[in-house]
């Protein structure tokens, strides 16, 4: 599931994450933050870069299940009274996230104020991205579940600005996410190439018009 929502735009306002307190780490491409299992005191907050998160069961791989970008959350489950961490999360490419501990946010949420209503809607919003992921694999293309995943990724869901780039994907990882196989996810990139909907230039600028490609 990509969580890259109009929520996560609204969240921008946090800018550097000053007022979330905590500490800002800095992470390698591929690195590690923290590994399915452990212990969650803490939850992030990405200020840039990326990160992805991955879920394995007994006896099954590894299954990508969200790729977060700047102004996103993860770890959050904490919260909710999770003792360990349900996924394996790792940096997309060089980021900074911020480190907040469990009890400095419930203090947070229960003020009551712009910063924790904000942040109320932002973890409601993500239990209805679960729901509509889970939609959209029931009833949408694979071509089609490929292009939201990007649009979603370059936080140009909704009418705004003409493009925006984001770090470039292996085709692995977006056929993890979009549900199909690397060699179709190529064939979709090709042809949203070909049609001037996604452009690469160091990374990947996904364009407004990729939108045509919902309406099949």
């Amino acid at each position: 599931m990509n969580r890259m929502n109009n929520t996560s735009a609204s969240l921008a306002g946090f800018g550097s994450g000053v007022s979330l307190g905590g500490k800002v780490l800095q992470y390698r491409d591929k690195q590690n933050i923290y590994k399915q299992g452990a212990p969650a005191y803490t939850l992030f907050y990405i200020q840039a870069g990326g990160v992805r998160l991955t879920t394995r069961t007994k006896h099954q791989s590894s299954a990508v299940t969200a790729i977060l970008g700047v102004h996103d959350f993860f770890g959050e489950l904490c919260l909710a009274g999770y003792p360990l961490r349900m996924s394996t999360a790792v940096a997309l490419t060089a980021s900074s996230i911020r480190t907040i501990k469990k009890t400095k946010m419930l203090q947070m949420l229960r003020k009551k104020n712009k910063t924790s209503n904000a942040l109320v809607a932002y973890l409601l919003s993500s239990v209805k991205n679960y729901r509509d992921h889970v939609a959209n694999l029931l009833t949408s293309s694979a071509e089609q579940r490929l292009a939201r995943v990007l649009l979603r990724l370059a936080h140009l869901e909704n009418n705004g600005r003409a493009a925006a780039e984001i770090p470039v994907l292996s085709h692995q990882v977006l056929s993890e996410m979009v549900g199909t196989t690397r060699s179709r996810v190529n064939l979709f990139m090709n042809r949203f190439r070909k049609k001037g909907y996604i452009k690469y230039n160091g990374g990947l600028e996904v364009r407004q018009s990729l939108r045509k490609a919902l309406r099949g």
